[in-house]
């Protein structure tokens, strides 16, 4: 390792990661979404890359943020599915890797590790915690303090009984209203204000990575009221519903504004659009004072920035709603990447990139080692123009409703695999991106459904949930959201 403090190291660039929660890999006004607005995100991926066919390989927050942090595919981190409460004991991690490298590390916002409070290499961390752990907190008798930043500063700004979900929506519900709070205390700006200060506080002496980490859009859709209101009544087209929807009918639960499943009226569904929308909005927004943070401190021009989620949400297509699902509503994610090493204006819609590719992706860029074992591979000689090859598929999977969900994709089709039922489903997406078109009973699509099941075979072969022989998939094994090694 090179000295700390040394004419390298403050050469080296800067590393700034910004993630959101729960935003639609479609939802950039520059990819063409008909409704929402993102100027200054558009912004950041002219003056660099755009990955259109970007994914979360296990699109929930735990899981998807283990793959960012680790560089390791699903199947090897552990977590193949949603479950709170088990250690992240990882000896590499994104963090970690810049931290050995003398970089000054620090984390902002959602983090959803456990134990909370732990660092995962970075240096130090400041937390907003999803409203879902501070509640859990307090129902375990826990401080909630102890799990959230968040809230002591919102009542050092506000009084001692000040609190963020005293307005009584849901963190997981299609319910919106306004923030109900002066604006410079919602939780955006309080991610966006402690990254700045982190910028203003660093060591000059040492390069950084910082990574600020923003909870919209995911609900509680609570975004300040001129962001919900100038979406209320603009035209958009209705929500996607696939020939197939009726799949997932009897995990309805029509009286549950947090269900996975269920028809909304057309007034609540629009509703619930401008929260997610004006969430959106209100981020790009606190993305460009932090971009001008960078620019004040005239840090921009070496500092590599890139943006991302940890996976999507279905927000009504195919009546469905959160994430955790195969389809694009939820598992394909914004991705954006500019600075040192990146050329501009390029818009790559043929890699099939995964969070588990940043880890060596922002490591080459930065001129670092990539860490042997990790899965993840590197799409920064794409993000400099290169015609370089890349995988061919990429394998995602969930467990949801019982089962795993199982699928691939070459960002042209997709394949879907129900482990409990066996069903299966077929996807152009290249014709069809918004997949209304199953074509698994297809009579001219059986050899491409067949090379399909045959790939997903070899992705599942050994696998401790005995999803296959090695000759046939076999449904109806019984599923966890980790494996034993996790257990």
């Amino acid at each position: 390792m090179t000295g700390v403090g040394s004419h390298a190291e403050q050469d080296r660039p800067n590393v700034l990661l910004i993630m959101a929660d729960q935003w639609r890999g479609d939802c950039l006004s520059a990819a063409g979404h008909p409704s929402v607005r993102t100027p200054f995100l558009d912004r950041l991926g002219s003056h660099g890359a755009r990955f259109d066919r970007a994914y979360s390989a296990t699109p929930t927050c735990i899981p998807a943020r283990a793959s960012l942090m680790t560089g390791l595919r699903p199947v090897h981190h552990g977590r193949v599915g949603y479950l709170d409460g088990v250690p992240w004991d990882y000896p590499v991690t994104l963090p970690g890797e810049f931290t050995s490298h003398g970089y000054q590390t620090q984390g902002v916002g959602k983090m959803h590790f456990f134990p909370e409070r732990s660092q995962l290499g970075f240096q130090n961390v400041i937390l907003h915690s999803p409203t879902g752990i501070v509640r859990q907190a307090r129902q375990q008798g826990k401080d909630p303090d102890r799990v959230d930043d968040y809230l002591p500063w919102l009542r050092s700004q506000l009084g001692r009984d000040a609190s963020f979900v005293d307005h009584g929506i849901d963190s997981n519900s299609w319910v919106a209203r306004p923030w109900d709070k002066p604006e410079h205390t919602h939780p955006t700006n309080f991610v966006a204000g402690q990254a700045a200060t982190f910028l203003r506080r660093r060591d000059p002496r040492k390069p950084f990575f910082l990574f600020a980490s923003f909870n919209a859009p995911h609900p509680p859709y609570d975004p300040p009221r001129w962001a919900l209101e100038q979406y209320l009544d603009i035209d958009r087209p209705d929500p996607p519903v696939g020939d197939w929807a009726d799949l997932f009918t009897p995990y309805a639960k029509p009286d549950d504004p947090t269900s996975f499943v269920g028809k909304i009226s057309r007034d609540q569904l629009r509703r619930a659009m401008a929260g997610y929308y004006g969430h959106i909005t209100h981020v790009d927004q606190q993305i460009n004072y932090l971009l001008e943070e960078l620019d004040q401190h005239d840090l921009r021009q070496n500092t590599i920035v890139c943006f991302l989620a940890d996976h999507g949400e279905m927000l009504g297509d195919h009546h469905l709603f959160r994430k955790g699902y195969p389809y694009e509503g939820s598992a394909r994610i914004p991705m954006l990447l500019s600075g040192p090493g990146v050329a501009a204006g390029i818009v790559n819609d043929a890699a099939v990139v995964e969070l588990g590719d940043v880890m060596p992706t922002l490591l080459e860029l930065a001129g670092l080692p990539i860490p042997a074992g990790i899965d993840g591979l590197s799409f920064a000689p794409q993000a400099r123009g290169e015609d370089a090859g890349f995988r061919e598929v990429l394998h995602g999977e969930h467990t949801l409703f019982g089962q795993s969900l199982q699928w691939l994709t070459d960002g042209r089709e997709k394949y879907v695999w129900f482990s409990g039922t066996g069903r299966e489903q077929l996807f152009d997406l290249s014709r069809d991106p918004h997949e209304v078109a199953d074509l698994s009973t297809d009579p001219a699509r059986q050899d491409r459904l067949q090379r399909w099941r045959s790939r997903l075979i070899a992705q599942l072969s050994g696998r401790e949930e005995g999803f296959t022989d090695g000759t046939r998939l076999i449904p109806g094994r019984t599923v966890h959201p980790v494996l034993s090694q996790l257990r």
